[in-house]
């Protein structure tokens, strides 16, 4: 195996001109945001950042193209296929060349900025603001001035961060593809600074380390040609087993394109069928265990290189019908709207099986809610979240396999999670990470709640900054952070499910001043009462919130009870 050192600025060219590609093997690009943001802070600072692993061929193997488009004709001969560094270099050659920058559970491009005012010494860890729906991070806007003012003071102790409307009118925030287009000069007098202000040659040799960035080194091990695809396969698994890079679905799925070509696509044409959810479907390799699951009657990948392209085949058939019913009797079924509320991919697995093994039977109503019984009970006790999520599919799958009924599924999930009511010792100090917080979206959504100002009905599914979703802190934090800690305040029993525009409208407001003349008088006591809040005044005062965090958790275990008993027998 040859090693070269390879410039960042020459990966990057290798890309524009289509001489580095990925083999089919590769996932595909699934950064988020803020690891762009930290390999630039890293190669920023000449920090080590890994080695690239290609494999250099002659032969005609299927391959992927990067996330970032060749543009340029090519220069050699030479055709390097990328096995190990997609993430970084797909990134690098996205911002250097200026091309949209296109992340995981972002619609659309980002901008890395950099801050021409950073401090000097080592990197600070600052918490972002994600603006996503109530499903990732969501942010919860208190006082918007106060707010927005606190967040670009942190965002100042950061060399590089992930642009916001904010920071972006900011003029020391200057876009990292700017700096590697533009002169020094061009960007400062944009932004005012002349060469005789004293902050030029701060900020020229500030600009001029970032586009040094160009000229960090990578170590580049280049595989031999004469090696085979599976061979290649075999390293590629090895390499990032060694390293726990990619989980075991992805390594289960470099196994089965080395010996069923074009198999990536399907899966990839599958999962844009489901839209919104094609990430998730993608991103938790649903689809290979599916398909594995149908193959061998378990949920493990030990023996997946065991399979045979023909029984592959034939169960990827099986694996998608199932899949499919899953997905869609969750979405219609069960009102979820987005598949990341789950608290965990595994549930899907069941129902998938379940369906297969009824095909050519009649799903009674009496199953259906069986299987519904059953969904919204493993997701809220996070079945597969405690102890080895593998172990505890594989027993499920027993039991469905083995012929026996729902009943008995039902009766192992109890084994395990141990009760089904739900009491206030479960929603105590839990917040928005517990499957409890989703389960009570659930409950609140089909119970007909809806947002304060535009009287929608509460769906993940609402376009527009005014209507999407967030979850709302109905005493906020600013007025608790003094007298309450953190898993107080940010306890389930305080939030509520609004709009966007309704949260920005509220603000800090304590509520003893919102409530009524802000809700209740222009939406009446309905829009209160379905999400569980009080009418008694006097637990909208700052000084009895341990009160309404009492009321509101009764009354979110009772709903929650009762929502239960309509999928009871």
């Amino acid at each position: 195996m040859a090693q070269t050192n390879i410039r960042v600025s020459e990966l990057v060219n290798k890309v524009q001109r289509g001489e580095l590609t990925l083999p089919e093997m590769q996932r595909r690009y699934v950064w988020p945001a803020t690891r762009v943001r930290d390999l630039l802070d890293s190669l920023y600072r000449g920090y080590p950042s890994g080695t690239i692993l290609v494999w250099e061929t002659d032969e005609e193997m299927p391959t992927r193209e990067l996330a970032v488009e060749a543009t340029r004709m090519p220069t050699t001969s030479q055709k390097l296929l990328l096995l190990d560094g997609q993430q970084r270099v797909t990134s690098l050659s996205a911002i250097l060349s200026g091309e949209p920058v296109r992340v995981r559970n972002r619609k659309r491009p980002i901008d890395i900025l950099f801050n021409l005012e950073h401090p000097e010494g080592p990197p600070s860890d600052v918490t972002e603001i994600d603006d996503n729906g109530f499903t990732t991070n969501v942010e919860d806007v208190e006082d918007e001035e106060t707010a927005e003012r606190d967040i670009q003071k942190e965002m100042r102790k950061r060399t590089f961060v992930v642009a916001s409307r904010a920071l972006k009118n900011d003029p020391i925030w200057v876009p990292v593809s700017d700096i590697f287009k533009k002169t020094d000069s061009q960007i400062l007098k944009s932004i005012g600074v002349s060469s005789e202000d004293e902050r030029w040659d701060k900020y020229s040799e500030r600009l001029q380390k970032v586009k040094k960035i160009a000229d960090y080194l990578y170590v580049m091990e280049v595989l031999e040609k004469s090696m085979s695809y599976e061979e290649v396969t075999d390293i590629f698994i090895r390499v990032n087993s060694l390293g726990i890079k990619l989980r075991g679905s992805d390594l289960a799925l470099a196994q089965i394109t080395s010996r069923w070509k074009g198999f990536i696509n399907l899966i990839e044409d599958f999962a844009a069928k489901f839209n919104a959810d094609e990430d998730y479907i993608l991103e938790t390799g649903l689809p290979v265990r599916m398909l594995v699951v149908f193959a061998t009657h378990q949920s493990r990948f030990r023996t997946v290189g065991k399979i045979s392209k023909e029984k592959l085949e034939e169960s990827w058939k099986t694996a998608i019908d199932g899949l499919d019913y899953a997905i869609n009797f969750l979405r219609e079924n069960a009102g979820i709207d987005n598949l990341s509320c789950l608290s965990s991919p595994f549930l899907l697995i069941p129902i998938a099986v379940y369906w297969i093994l009824k095909k050519n039977e009649v799903l009674t109503p009496e199953e259906e809610k069986k299987l519904l019984r059953w969904f919204y009970l493993a997701h809220m006790r996070g079945h597969y979240s405690m102890g080895s999520s593998e172990s505890i599919l594989e027993a499920d799958l027993g039991v469905l396999f083995r012929g026996k009924s729902l009943n008995d599924l039902i009766q192992q999930l109890l084994l395990h999670v141990k009760k089904f009511n739900v009491d206030t010792d479960d929603l105590f100090g839990r917040g928005i990470r517990s499957p409890f917080f989703s389960m009570l979206y659930f409950v609140l959504k089909q119970n007909g709640a809806k947002d304060w100002w535009s009287g929608l009905k509460l769906s993940e599914r609402h376009t527009g900054n005014a209507h999407t979703i967030q979850f709302h802190h109905i005493f906020p934090k600013s007025l608790l952070k003094d007298q309450y800690d953190k898993k107080e305040i940010n306890e389930i029993a305080n939030l509520a499910f609004i709009g966007g525009k309704t949260n920005r409208q509220i603000t800090n407001k304590e509520p003893i001043n919102y409530l009524e003349k802000e809700v209740v008088a222009k939406r009446g006591e309905e829009a209160l009462t379905t999400q569980l809040i009080p009418l008694d005044k006097k637990m909208w005062e700052i000084n009895n919130y341990q009160q309404f965090l009492n009321y509101r958790r009764n009354a979110i275990a009772e709903a929650i009870n009762d929502f239960m008993k309509k999928y009871e027998q």
